[in-house]
């Protein structure tokens, strides 16, 4: 699913990304995260398969699965050290809610280090332009203090990341 009525994946900075058709409030839900649950262990065999891409766009889900959105417009969501959503679990899955408001034609982007829990390895070089870029995406226990309270108060860190002891 390459596009809806208001999200599509159209050339960005980076490769591939979401592009926002129309504006979206803070607050609102700008998709939902799609696909199918697997263990830590399929994500490691994309890496070991030399499939790094499909590796890294996989959602972690809870503390030993993830969400791989292979086929679904969740393998372009892009990370920004300057996000305009963070993802969201609920009874339902997860999904990208808006943390600010979010105009026409805005790359959708969220934090990749808000997945990334204590016990994790995995880092990426940054590229996402920001001016506060931090140049490293690590585990969120890297994330300056700042961040991770403001993060906190917007609620976009599911409990099971903090709850994960490295």
């Amino acid at each position: 699913m390459n596009t809806r009525r208001d999200l599509a994946v159209r050339p960005v900075r980076n490769g591939k990304g979401i592009i926002a058709l129309r504006s979206f409030r803070r607050g609102a839900t700008v998709c939902r995260i799609r696909g199918r649950i697997v263990s830590a262990d399929i994500v490691w065999g994309y890496w070991r398969r030399g499939n790094t891409r499909r590796g890294e766009n996989c959602f972690r889900f809870d503390a030993d699965r993830y969400l791989d959105p292979e086929g679904e417009i969740g393998a372009y969501a892009n990370h920004a050290c300057n996000p305009n959503t963070g993802i969201v679990k609920d009874a339902r899955g997860l999904k990208m809610v808006a943390i600010r408001p979010i105009s026409t034609g805005e790359e959708i982007t969220h934090d990749y280090s808000t997945l990334l829990g204590a016990d994790d390895v995995w880092t990426m070089r940054c590229n996402c332009g920001d001016a506060r870029c931090r140049r490293v995406v690590r585990k969120i226990s890297k994330l300056p203090d700042d961040i991770l309270r403001r993060y906190h108060r917007l609620g976009v860190i599911p409990e099971f990341i903090l709850s994960i002891r490295g």
